[in-house]
């Protein structure tokens, strides 16, 4: 028995060390000098104190922004330790009446605006911490921002369309707009 004892207990030993110390020093050594930026998490800096991420949204509310995806984390929303999504299902009951109180929400902030709503402004992401609204959502809400800021909404306009991200190499993923960034040019104007 302690000839198979003592190998086992030096390999569980070994193995322990290089799995869960230093291949995780390796990887997160490589990330920050491959990837500096993400790395670190991908923090937005203004004026010297850090706002946010450009990977985990946050919750606007105030008309004068715009507004992001709806997230389904718990306990608050966008909670990075909670990342998940409602689980229901389309024709679940919950979800119906949540995302026809999310489009009430928004027709009343701009009742003069009859656009269909988009989807992603009424809907969370599957992960419940997306950063990103379409940029449809973003000139959905080009009206309210402008009207409640005094802005021209041209204007308004020309800042979402130079906010919006394209596709990655020009085939991956989709036009986005991140609400953070945008909502700090805005207040930048």
């Amino acid at each position: 028995m302690r000839a198979h004892l003592r190998p086992a207990l030096v390999m569980l030993f070994a193995f322990t060390v290089i799995t869960g110390g230093v291949y995780p020093l390796v990887v997160t050594g490589i990330a920050k000098v491959v990837f500096p930026r993400q790395a670190n998490g991908s923090l937005i800096v203004k004026d010297g104190k850090v706002v946010g991420s450009s990977l985990i949204g946050q919750p606007f509310d105030d008309p004068r922004y715009f507004w992001g995806r709806p997230s389904a984390t718990t306990p608050f929303p966008y909670n990075a330790g909670s990342s998940a999504g409602s689980n229901l299902s389309p024709t679940n009951p919950d979800l119906v009446k949540a995302v026809q109180a999310r489009v009430d929400t928004l027709r009343a902030a701009d009742p003069e605006n009859t656009a269909p709503v988009p989807v992603d402004l009424v809907t969370a992401s599957g992960s419940g911490l997306d950063p990103h609204i379409s940029p449809a959502a973003a000139l959905y809400q080009v009206s309210r921002v402008a009207r409640v800021r005094t802005l021209d909404p041209d204007a308004v306009r020309q800042l979402v369309e130079r906010h919006t991200e394209s596709r990655w190499l020009g085939i991956l993923g989709e036009p986005r707009v991140n609400v953070l960034a945008l909502n700090l040019a805005l207040d930048g104007k």
